[in-house]
């Protein structure tokens, strides 16, 4: 496998979906063969399951069925598009995968991290990202930025505050956790300099 997984995560508001075209931008210029895709979602399965995710009239979903949906899609991302991919030798954009889980499943919901690890190991049998980009943003500003696009909120957008400082924590313990693998960026910083430093990264990836 000689591709390069990426995963970008943060809280709503973090600017994760700028920054994702800024690094797919970027790859197209240096010549790397890459796709882009997303969690849940990047299959047409994991789109369908997706929907029923984030679908605010849903209030009832269970904890626990989130976190099987979760996966579920996640499965199938893994087999049909991201390993594959890697195989190929491309680089694999993902706007978040299981760092996820344990920061809204696991902190924000209250859901126990060895079971979502057993149900990781699982699904993922100790495939891991290369390389993960934690957007990090003070929670009532990455609120703030959420409230001025306008539009809908989804499922997971109108939870409030508590909720989502357990998610930034979360992301924080398991960067302290792999230093190695992550990279926490001050999403607060100009958009420059957050930019700057995800290509300070990305060089190091390329053993530049």
């Amino acid at each position: 496998m000689s591709g390069q997984f990426i995963t970008l995560e943060g809280t709503e508001g973090a600017g994760k979906s700028t920054n994702l075209v800024f690094i797919q931008e970027w790859l197209t210029a240096q010549g790397i063969d890459h796709i882009v895709t997303r969690e849940p979602g990047g299959t047409e399965i994991g789109e369908a399951i997706r929907e029923v995710l984030l679908n605010k009239d849903y209030t009832a979903m269970h904890e626990e069925t989130e976190l099987l949906l979760m996966f579920a899609a996640r499965a199938q991302h893994l087999q049909e598009k991201i390993l594959p991919a890697l195989a190929q030798g491309k680089w694999v954009i993902s706007d978040r995968f299981t760092d996820a889980t344990y920061a809204y499943q696991g902190a924000a919901r209250g859901m126990e991290f060895d079971r979502i690890a057993e149900i990781e190991h699982w699904v993922q049998q100790g495939f891991f990202p290369h390389t993960t980009f934690i957007f990090d943003l003070p929670i009532e500003v990455g609120m703030a930025r959420v409230a001025s696009r306008g539009g809908e909120t989804d499922r997971f957008e109108q939870e409030k505050h508590d909720f989502f400082e357990k998610v930034r924590s979360a992301y924080l313990k398991r960067a302290e956790m792999a230093p190695e693998r992550y990279t926490v960026l001050d999403a607060s910083q100009p958009l420059e300099q957050v930019q700057a430093d995800i290509v300070a990264r990305l060089q190091m990836m390329r053993g530049v």
